[in-house]
């Protein structure tokens, strides 16, 4: 029974993560009714850009973080004043397009600037299990994991919070309810889009920096967007909520999957049973847990 828990805390630590991560597409997605492809590239750029300024400046991580949160803000700001806004009110599908082409742009200028070597992140937390629950309850679970959950849960909480109680959170509800009606109540939808896209970079700082700092800032990071995608189904495209439930649905499934019906079918199940759970869930449920169901008159 230890062993169980063990593995459902590991499996629901890695959810939380999953939930940051699957938040930034759930910010874009409710301001401008699009997938942004481009998530996963920004979680690269930015932790490439934070462990390169402090690796090749000699800064410490504390002044690294900031400034990269501004040049993530900076990112933010350039994509909606170069990308979006000459998209304004076109096809989904063509912002889609955008932010796939965007993507492409992200990951080779990340590479171009701070080259393609893994770099090691150390955030001053040791990946060691945690002996309040090792010596109490023989559990073996990592510190490190356990406080980048606490992180993730503090910064999802406290955007669902924002979004959800202020005055720019019902803007964006409502740019994201219909684009033209915003507009004509007189709410800035460049100004909307700028401050989700900058959320969204701060978002992908956070995430970059512990999923590197777990797995070393490496091109890989850009999969962790993958990832959130059943994360995604399951909770719902538009809701914070949903994205934390789902996060962590998907976090312990397949750390249970893995240990329990792994050994039968030969290993490796933890990398496509999230898929196949969130295929299934379509079926039953497509626009999510959270998700509003989409009703179409003919």
């Amino acid at each position: 029974m230890n062993f169980f828990f063990e593995v459902l805390i590991g499996g629901l630590l890695s959810g939380v993560m999953y939930a940051l991560v699957a938040l930034g597409f759930v910010l874009i997605y409710k301001a401008s009714g699009v997938f942004n492809f481009a998530q996963g590239a920004m979680v690269f750029f930015a932790a490439l850009t934070c462990v390169s300024i402090v690796n090749r400046f000699g800064l410490s991580l504390w002044f690294a973080v900031p400034i990269t949160m501004a040049v993530m803000v900076l990112l933010g700001l350039a994509i909606e004043r170069v990308v979006l806004r000459p998209l304004v009110n076109q096809p989904e599908i063509t912002l889609f397009m955008a932010t796939i082409g965007l993507a492409f742009f992200i990951e080779g200028l990340a590479q171009m600037l701070w080259g393609a070597q893994v770099q090691r992140l150390d955030l001053g937390i040791e990946d060691v299990p945690m002996e309040s629950l090792l010596n109490t309850f023989n559990i073996v679970v990592s510190r490190f994991d356990v406080m980048a959950a606490c992180i993730c849960g503090v910064l999802v909480a406290g955007l669902a919070f924002f979004f959800s109680k202020t005055k720019i959170g019902r803007a964006l509800r409502a740019v994201a309810d219909d684009h033209q009606a915003a507009l004509a109540v007189g709410i800035p939808l460049q100004h909307i889009w700028a401050i989700v896209w900058s959320v969204a970079g701060f978002v992908a700082l956070v995430a970059g920096m512990l999923w590197g700092a777990r797995n070393g800032v490496q091109f890989s990071l850009t999969f962790i967007a993958l990832k959130a995608l059943p994360v995604l189904i399951l909770g719902g495209f538009t809701s914070v909520p949903g994205a934390i439930v789902g996060g962590l649905i998907i976090g312990a499934s397949e750390k249970l999957a893995e240990v329990y019906i792994g050994p039968m079918v030969g290993g490796g199940i933890e990398g496509w049973f999230p898929y196949v759970l969130a295929l299934l869930f379509l079926l039953v449920r497509p626009e999510g847990l959270f998700g509003e169901r989409i009703i179409r008159r003919i």
